[in-house]
């Protein structure tokens, strides 16, 4: 630009009424023109006027001229280009000349004109630039810019919604969209191109499109987009991505994404697409994190010793062996008494007097908290403690529990030893024979938390436990049937749900049985949709007398129902139309707990309006269905980080405004939302709210202050904690409740996470979800279920229980040290170049801890790692190219 004044009055600035002023003016913006520009003007003019010619020979040249004209200008990114700007009075002249002439090389050559023309000229809504540019020649649409082609995928989303209301042919259309997403893809801009796809609903065009310098950004932008996209189109754009994933050999990208389409034809699939026997252990560390219950068969390892190496990595048996060396790493083996979590000598006057009597409800806690803090380490001060004498002062602990406490007692041995199935076994033995019905029946629920997670060959749980549903002691069978619940969660076990389902079948079954056996029915066949066991779940439901459907325990009955449809969305429907024909005390109860677990983790809108639409109702006593709904909000809510943020905003609504029973289900809410993830806010609301007047509502909190902050160690919660121990001393169930938290803040000296979701947040593994969830509604009812007998369903979470670590192994997956930047996690969805995706990072060496909302990349080019995602346990490669610099 010569003068910089030459921009700043636009054609169409004034005009003034006074036709005199306007012949000033005229004069007067000429001269505010530089001489270039005044010289382009009238070049332009010239030609606008060649182009109405009668000599076709002297319209080309002018067309020709004005086309290059309008390419070779360049223009700042506020101002139009000037030849756009000269050309706007004369666009209508040159439109009406367009009309009159006749079918022509030239007449496209002015289309295309017209139709660049058309972008800062034609009004809102025309889509005059699309018009010209199918009336125009077919040339490459690049050249005339990246603006330019922008507008037409705009105009082409608006046409062709148009056209397919109208019914009308689109075919000139998707030739055009062709050229653009070649464009878009060339140009780096892979998310225009994947949106105007979805506009014109033919992502399947995307495959034939990307090339291998795009494809990751292009999946990726697909799978993230995926979380927002409505039912089914969100289904097809993982497909797409999955496809392309295939398409260019990364096939543990493909994995993610077939796991969490939850297709197990796609798993075996990729496990047939690769011969590399490395890629196919680290697709089964991926699969055995995932909780994914898979038997191998001859296709995807020929080899039979393959075979069984791959097998026992995805029935995690090394779990075990992995987090020891990690604990052995971090230097946290030494076991930890409940002493040293209550830090009684921190907290001044009056409660640390109290805390000498041994209460049964004291050591009860104390159980527990030993538990959860010695998580899989197989020693502690309490239960494992090598004998003095030949009786052994193991037997110590467990007889200071009272009845129902020596279940708990006996059942926290197999927490201890959580995944390691030989030696727990070997340990648990001794209770198995005691002739106290409490004490076998925990024995027979810590078989089945050893188990959890592991699976065997020769399933040592299924057979010791199996013998036990025979018996007539109630106790005993409620540890043995949910010791199987947890030892198979996920696994869809035949014989379980044949055995099962005849006690639940069964008129003489009392009604805790009854609960019980269909939980661990629920947990079994998570998510599997299975008709023959909801058909078992609903007549049990509907054979409950008035009284009977008033117990609290009744109400897990419809969670155990809502279990097998966790996540399946739609596939719920049928059963949904069955709960609205049960008894009117539990209809609505069922309904909403349904409808929250069959779309937990979707993040649908839909359902969470819905939902909030239930806690707006003001309700006669005895209705309690707004709990559910409020745990479904945060269930549904929990995938992505914008509905978790907005969630929790409608959950301080809700207790500013909601009644009681909706007020004591929020916090539990806020718990699951932000489940090992101690975010700042929420733990000052549930701090605030641990000291409510309403009883249920604070202990509520006190428990979701552990679930927040569980096996983060977080010093914060822990002091929270500690006062709140002082505070509540008298009330034995508060001190019970804080007891919970401080045990789960602590949970596996900090080395374990409760959270469903892993490799980056992005798959949600559904027995974990299926443990919190559990837990989370018997928690609805705090005093009469976990203050209660039934205590011991707080095992339940060992179900979600996973080590928060990185353990990189080589390639006979032994551990290997090498340094990794560990930082908080960036968004780079959609932005250009190749953004950094760590930010704040620390540089360790493998194993590492890794916190919420962390991701950890390696710092050496020395290793190729086979997964995409640096989580849970990771095989690398030497990388051939590497040279030491030395």
């Amino acid at each position: 630009m010569a003068n910089p004044s030459s921009s700043s009055a636009p054609a169409e600035a004034s005009k003034p009424a006074v036709k005199d002023n306007k012949k000033k003016k005229d004069e007067k913006k000429e001269e505010d023109l530089s001489d270039e520009d005044l010289a382009l003007k009238q070049q332009l003019e010239l030609y606008v006027e060649r182009v109405q010619d009668a000599d076709p020979g002297v319209q080309k040249l002018a067309l020709e001229s004005m086309r290059q004209e309008i390419r070779t200008a360049t223009s700042s990114m506020t101002s139009v280009p000037k030849p756009l700007k000269f050309l706007r009075p004369h666009y209508g002249t040159l439109k009406t000349y367009f009309e009159t002439m006749p079918e022509s090389d030239l007449k496209k050559y002015l289309a295309d004109i017209l139709s660049v023309l058309a972008l800062t000229m034609s009004a809102e809504g025309e889509r005059e630039s699309l018009k010209y540019r199918l009336l125009g020649s077919e040339g490459d649409i690049g050249s005339w810019g990246h603006e330019y082609v922008r507008n037409l995928a705009g105009e082409i989303a608006q046409e062709f919604a148009k056209r397919q209301y109208d019914d009308t042919p689109l075919d000139a259309l998707m030739e055009l969209v062709q050229q653009i997403v070649a464009f878009h893809m060339k140009h780096n801009a892979e998310p225009e191109a994947v949106d105007l796809l979805m506009e014109v609903e033919d992502v399947d065009l995307l495959v034939e499109h990307v090339d291998a310098t795009n494809y990751k950004r292009a999946c990726l932008y697909l799978t993230s987009s995926s979380s927002y996209l409505p039912s089914p189109d969100d289904i097809l754009a993982l497909d797409i991505a999955y496809t392309i994933y295939i398409k260019f050999k990364d096939y543990a990208s493909a994995l993610r994404i077939a796991l969490f389409l939850d297709n197990t034809q796609y798993v075996k699939q990729i496990y047939m697409s690769t011969t590399d026997l490395l890629l196919k252990k680290q697709f089964s560390y991926i699969i055995s994190r995932h909780g994914l219950v898979l038997e191998l068969d001859e296709d995807v390892a020929p080899d039979y010793d393959d075979r069984e190496a791959l097998q026992e990595i995805v029935n995690n048996v090394k779990l075990s062996e992995g987090y020891l060396a990690l604990a052995r790493d971090i230097e946290v083996m030494e076991p930890k008494s409940p002493e040293d979590i209550y830090k009684v000598h921190l907290i001044d006057g009056r409660a640390s007097g109290s805390t000498s009597i041994d209460s049964a409800r004291q050591n009860l806690a104390a159980t527990f908290v030993n538990a959860f803090v010695n998580a899989g380490f197989g020693q502690d001060k309490l239960m494992t403690v090598p004998s003095e004498s030949a009786s052994g002062s193991s037997g110590t602990w467990l007889f200071k529990n009272k009845e129902h406490g020596k279940a708990s007692a006996a059942a926290s041995l197999g927490m201890i030893l959580l995944w390691d199935v030989d030696s727990g076994l070997a340990q648990i033995d001794k209770y198995l024979h005691s002739t106290d019905n409490h004490v076998v029946a925990g024995a027979l629920l810590g078989v089945g938390i050893v188990n959890c997670g592991i699976k065997n060959d020769c399933d040592p749980a299924l057979a010791l436990l199996i013998d036990y549903l025979n018996k007539e002691d109630t106790t005993i069978l409620i540890g043995a049937i949910l010791g199987l619940g947890i030892a198979y969660a996920g696994s869809q076990k035949d014989e379980l749900r044949i055995r099962l389902s005849q006690i639940l079948g069964d008129p003489k079954t009392s009604l805790e049985v009854l609960v019980f056996s269909a939980i661990s029915l629920g947990l079994v066949y998570v998510g599997s949709c299975n008709e023959e066991i909801a058909q078992s779940i609903i007549l049990a439901l509907m054979e409950r007398t008035d009284t009977e459907l008033g117990e609290p325990l009744t109400r897990l009955l419809p969670v155990a129902l809502a279990l097998l449809y966790l996540g399946k969305q739609d596939n719920v429907e049928a059963t949904a139309e069955v709960s609205k024909t049960f008894n009117e005390k539990i209809r609505k109860y069922a309904d909403v707990t349904l409808l929250s677990l069959a779309y937990a983790g979707t993040g649908n809108v839909l359902k969470v309006q819905k939902l909030l639409g239930y806690c707006a109702q003001h309700l006669e006593k005895g209705e309690n269905y707004q709990g559910p709904a409020v745990l479904g909000i945060a269930l549904i809510a929990m995938t992505e980080e914008l509905g978790l943020e907005m969630s929790i905003r409608s959950l301080e609504h809700l207790l500013q405004y909601g009644e009681q029973n909706i007020r004591r289900a929020v916090p539990l809410a806020l718990g699951l939302l932000c489940i090992s993830n101690p975010k700042v806010n929420v733990m000052d609301t549930l701090s605030r709210l641990s000291h409510d007047t309403d009883n249920d509502v604070s202990m509520a909190a006190i428990i979701s202050l552990g679930l927040i902050g569980a096996g983060t160690n977080n010093a914060r919660i822990a002091g929270m904690l500690r006062s709140l121990s002082s505070y509540y001393y008298k009330e034995a169930g508060h001190l019970f409740c804080v007891r919970i938290a401080q045990g789960l803040v602590h949970m596996g000296k900090g080395l374990l996470t409760l959270s469903p979701y892993h490799s980056d947040r992005f798959l949600l593994s559904p027995t974990a979800l299926a443990g919190l969830v559990t837990v989370l509604y018997a928690c609805l009812d705090l005093k009469s279920i976990i203050l209660g007998k039934y205590h011991y369903m707080l095992y339940i979470l060992v179900l979600a229980m996973q080590p928060r670590m990185l353990m990189t192994v080589d390639e006979n997956l032994k551990p290997i040290s090498v340094p990794v930047r560990v930082g908080q996690a960036v968004d780079v969805v959609g932005q250009a170049g190749r953004p950094k995706t760590i930010t704040g990072f620390q540089t360790h060496s493998t194993p590492v801890l890794l916190a919420a909302g962390d991701r950890a990349e390696l710092a050496t080019e020395k290793y190729i790692p086979l997964s995409p995602v640096l989580e849970g346990f990771v095989i690398l490669k030497e990388n051939p190219e590497y040279r030491d610099d030395h």
